[in-house]
């Protein structure tokens, strides 16, 4: 006789629940001496959701580690959370590994939440070294704690949005650390995904007096903050992240005037050295001991950020780094679907001695 659960996996119930075999979601609480004493007062103390594959506890093998970079908004706790349609990543993997997609792997989700509503995975003194956290303190946390296999060839970073750009930023500037990386829409391109956006923060901020600390407080009051109040935030967050400046108001300086929105080129300048596409030459060396190195967007995707990425794809052929380029149709909302794709490609590459 079946039981309510054993219905609910039938193929004729309404919603089937998952019936392959579960992983294991861990915390893995740390507190961060790197981030202490970051200027916006974040929590050092946190806690990053640590996916175990299903035989974890019974077998005595290692495991290679993927390291999940969330978009901006979001963070390692809200990338495992339950979703009312689909799945969320901890159930995607549980059926890629059951499907044999991919080989049983460790998947960690850090919590690098800000007060300016994400994080782009850098070091700042306007927000925090976050880059230096996740290298020095979160992988030798996690390779301590679990049966790893603590090489970076068995090591891999990915994300989308926001953590796409993660990805590609700690493989580029801090090489050494992760053998593979994926960019799901990752932001590249910044003339043409991040300038549109200069105006409206300025309209946003002038309601104001172009108090950006005043603005921010009044973000994290409202009931129902706007799409133009969620843009300013990460124009600020963006600021923090590749122009912070110690000493201005929320230790950044923003790349246009709040009077004429004209742009600030010396400023601007800096952010462009972030840009993945101004990064190429100066990485290519550490890019080319990539063991894989995976690049997508969408072709409708509303930040645009297609059209960087084929350029950074043209830019990387041509200077013979190897890679897996996709242009999908979609945009760039809803793309966990992506991860069944880019996933089992990256893990293929990990080496396994040792498992």
């Amino acid at each position: 006789m079946s039981t309510f659960a054993d219905q609910l996996s039938e193929p004729d119930s309404l919603r089937p629940r998952p019936s392959t075999p579960q992983g294991r979601l861990e915390e893995l609480v740390l507190e961060s001496a790197i981030l202490a004493g970051n200027p916006l007062g974040d929590p050092t103390r946190r806690a990053h959701p640590v996916y175990l594959p299903a035989g974890y506890e019974q077998a005595r093998q290692r495991y290679p580690v993927l390291y999940c970079l969330a978009a901006y908004t979001n963070a390692g706790p809200g990338q495992v959370a339950w979703r009312n349609h689909g799945e969320n990543l901890p159930e995607r993997l549980d059926r890629l590994i059951a499907s044999g997609a991919m080989p049983p792997v460790i998947v960690v989700f850090p919590d690098c939440y800000t007060s300016l509503g994400g994080n782009q995975y850098v070091n700042s003194p306007a927000l925090g070294n976050y880059a230096d956290f996740l290298l020095e303190e979160l992988v030798p946390a996690v390779d301590a704690r679990y049966r790893t296999l603590a090489g970076s060839a068995s090591r891999g970073v990915f994300g989308k949005s926001s953590g796409g750009f993660g990805a590609l930023h700690l493989v580029t500037s801090h090489p050494g650390h992760f053998a593979v990386a994926a960019s799901h829409a990752g932001d590249c391109g910044f003339d043409r995904v991040y300038l549109r956006d200069f105006p409206l923060c300025c309209d946003v901020l002038a309601r104001y007096e172009r108090d950006l600390t005043a603005f921010v407080k009044s973000f994290w009051r409202k009931q129902r903050p706007g799409h133009a109040d969620f843009h300013a935030l990460m124009t600020l967050c963006l600021a923090a992240s590749y122009s912070p400046q110690p000493g201005a108001e929320l230790n950044l300086v923003l790349p246009f005037d709040l009077e004429t929105c004209a742009l600030d080129l010396e400023v601007w300048a800096r952010w462009l050295a972030f840009d993945p596409l101004c990064r190429i030459d100066e990485a290519a060396a550490a890019l080319k001991e990539l063991s894989g190195l995976w690049i997508d967007a969408g072709n409708r995707d509303q930040y645009f950020i297609h059209y960087g990425t084929r350029e950074l794809h043209a830019r990387l052929d041509a200077a013979g780094i190897r890679h897996h380029f996709e242009e999908f149709d979609g945009s760039h909302s809803g793309i966990d679907w992506r991860y069944d794709h880019s996933l089992p490609w990256l893990a293929s590459r990990l080496e396994l001695a040792g498992a």
